[in-house]
């Protein structure tokens, strides 16, 4: 795909790894459409295309390609994450994390889809889905589904339309949690370096552009997806 005049919704785009693939974006020449739920302000601030909708309002997905549009790109990167065990995880709880990380990106899909006659979707996903952590039950089962609904969307979706993903690692800390927290939970990295948001940004863009690609996950992590458990 020739990224310039291309124009692409970003979820989430107005914050963190969200914001540096809307800049990535429109460096190569595509016009964002930035998403946001809350983040009004860093929206504006990055283009004059926004787009505002609670993901976590199932009644709100169906609208916001058709809000949006026309697209050729859809880049899924709103999640939420929670340290959630089993214990904790009451039925309400594990709906919304399902409902932001893995039901909004397949309606937003199934709506792109319909009005897109070709186009590009890359979803962000998380290391994790080769590691089985348990501290954050939800969230993990919620990145593996998406993984599996990229792989089931690219070869439904085929010819016209290429679904990939790119898989992260520890990048930012959580709002609020320090440096030095952040670095002594994130574990081994085999790289011994941190990916930085626009390792991502790269990557998506790496897909985006790769004619031949579909169904396909990229690890972006320093290698930690190759320990599995062990990190």
């Amino acid at each position: 795909m020739v990224l310039e005049g291309k124009r692409a919704l970003v979820t989430g785009g107005a914050v963190r790894i969200g914001k540096a693939i809307t800049q990535a974006l429109q460096r190569a020449g595509v016009e964002v459409v930035v998403h946001y739920c809350a983040s009004a302000d860093e929206a504006r601030a990055l283009s004059p295309h926004t787009v505002q909708a609670n993901l976590q309002s199932p009644d709100e997905c169906p609208e916001l390609i058709g809000r949006a549009g026309p697209l050729d790109i859809l880049i899924n990167n709103a999640s939420l994450f929670t340290r959630d065990r089993l214990a904790e995880s009451a039925p309400e709880r594990v709906l919304r994390e399902f409902q932001v990380n893995l039901f909004a990106p397949m309606e937003l899909t199934r709506q792109f889809a319909a009005q897109a006659g070709q186009g590009a979707v890359v979803n962000l996903l998380d290391r994790r889905i080769r590691a089985n952590d348990a501290s954050c039950l939800p969230y993990s089962i919620s990145k593996k589904g998406l993984e599996e609904l990229t792989r089931l969307s690219a070869l439904e979706l085929a010819p016209n339309i290429r679904v990939n993903a790119v898989a992260p690692g520890p990048i930012l800390p959580p709002p609020g949690d320090s440096g030095e927290h952040f670095v002594e939970r994130a574990g081994k990295v085999p790289l011994e370096r941190f990916p930085t948001p626009e390792n991502i940004a790269e990557a998506v863009l790496y897909l985006l552009r790769a004619d031949s690609c579909t169904g396909q996950t990229i690890y972006v992590d320093g290698g930690q997806h190759l320990l599995g458990n062990g990190v």
